[in-house]
């Protein structure tokens, strides 16, 4: 932006619903965007790693820019790297986030997650840190876990707790895998996003990986995702709306407008706004800035704000998996873009939850954390489906024929893993609570030598 360009304040509703209809491509320019957390621990003590000192995530951010990444600042904090269209980014707890950039199909993702697990592992080991390849810190009370400084985290640490038992649990402790991906058309975003809502609970389970909390069992398969389920009800869940007669972009609009603000950011600082109303800012009424309005900015900033299993921006954001082992951070998004970016797979997955009613979804989300692969739905089970989910993505992957060049290698390889998943019955939490329970004699220190990238 030039300098001493002022945005415009946007002007009405239409303005935001017109920024959502910028989001539709052409199939020949769908992307895939991938982006997976990592917990940071020192490896002399198995201990956090706070932000400060010769050792710190601030020493781990300065070393990556040996590899081309440009540092970004707040005040004097370095708080993120950019490099072309990705980016690193720091979550609350010093959760360590690469966020990739749209690329055209999976052989180059997990290329790119494989160069950046390199580069990290690089810096990393000279400061004698490492990374957990876990979906929830397995040892650390939260009390325990460092606190990053970015200026949002404590408007949004503040004011969760006030909506919600566990959202600073999801902030400072949890670490996801999801996958970005485009739509063609209103249309096309409707049906992809009524297809993830549904069956987001089957990725939850398939990459269940948080069955420890502060050096014991936590009782689920995926503590990251029952965390999400008490953490602010305005802005997560299901999106039943999604799923009435008329929904598309506007109705998205109106429900990120009755979601309550955190912050507006103005001249480098974040200005606390947690509980307001966007619609307030809307008529120039918002307390902490009385008499302005927003710009499109703002409204993508708020945006970024809401947590739902889907997202919209001008892309949608699948949002239900634990981080993983490298082989399942590549898995994710295959499995996404095996069911979502082939017409045929849309159209069986689609066949699959067209008649599942709003609390039948709810209640499938709500017992995968703790049954896993295990939970019922109807008169079949997640582990059927998934399967079915599977064999659809496979098909779509195959249909896609996007070979790497040098081995004639297709897309549906980075499946496999998930299929010995399904089949087996047994997620990645599974076979850790056998661990503990077994050779690691009930202890999680293990997992620091054994879970890590």
């Amino acid at each position: 932006m030039a300098e001493g360009y002022a945005e415009p304040a946007i002007a009405s509703v239409d303005t935001l619903v017109a920024h959502l209809a910028t989001g539709p491509k052409p199939k020949a320019d769908w992307r895939i965007g991938t982006e997976h957390e990592k917990i940071v621990f020192r490896r002399a003590d198995n201990r956090p790693v706070p932000y400060d000192g010769p050792n710190g995530i601030r020493a781990l951010l300065e070393g990556m820019t040996r590899f081309g990444w440009r540092p970004v600042y707040e005040g004097a904090n370095i708080i993120a790297l950019e490099q072309g269209m990705a980016s690193i980014t720091l979550e609350p707890g010093g959760q360590f986030e690469l966020s990739g950039a749209p690329l055209v199909h999976l052989h180059e993702t997990c290329r790119e997650v494989g160069e950046h697990l390199r580069q990290v592992r690089e810096v990393a080991g000279e400061l004698d840190l490492a990374f957990l390849s876990l979906g929830f810190s397995p040892l650390w009370s939260l009390d325990e876990t460092p606190i990053m400084p970015k200026g949002r985290y404590k408007i949004m640490r503040d004011y969760m707790q006030r909506v919600g038992r566990l959202g600073r649990q999801m902030m400072f402790r949890s670490c996801t895998v999801q996958t970005n991906l485009d739509f063609g058309s209103e249309a096309d975003m409707v049906k992809k996003m009524r297809v993830s809502l549904a069956l987001q609970p089957i990725a939850t389970a398939l990459f269940a990986n948080s069955p420890f909390a502060e050096g014991r069992l936590n009782g689920y398969k995926s503590y990251r995702a029952h965390v999400w389920s008490d953490t602010d009800p305005d802005r997560t869940g299901m999106l039943d709306f999604a799923f009435e007669d008329g929904f598309g972009y506007e109705r998205y609009v109106d429900y990120a407008l009755d979601t309550p603000m955190y912050f507006v950011y103005r001249d480098g600082k974040y200005i606390d706004a947690s509980g307001l109303s966007f619609r307030d800012f809307m008529a120039g009424k918002l307390p902490v800035l009385p008499g302005e309005r927003p710009t499109l900015k703002d409204f993508k900033d708020h945006l970024t704000t809401l947590f739902p299993e889907v997202r919209l921006k001008t892309y949608l954001e699948m949002r239900g998996a634990d981080s993983g082992p490298w082989s399942l951070l590549c898995a994710l998004p295959a499995f996404w873009v095996g069911l979502l970016y082939d017409d045929g797979a849309l159209d069986a997955a689609w066949d699959l939850v067209k008649d599942w009613t709003g609390p039948e979804r709810e209640a499938l989300r709500r017992a995968v954390p703790t049954l896993g692969l295990r939970a019922p739905i109807r008169n079949t089970h997640v582990q059927a489906l998934a399967k079915l989910c599977l064999a659809i993505a496979r098909a779509g992957l195959a249909a896609r024929a996007r070979d790497q060049l040098a081995e004639g290698i297709d897309e549906t390889g980075f499946l496999n893993g998930l299929d010995i998943i399904a089949d087996s019955g047994l997620t990645q939490a599974d076979r850790l609570i056998a661990r503990f329970k077994s050779e690691w004699g009930g202890s999680t220190l293990p997992a620091f030598t054994e879970c890590v990238y």
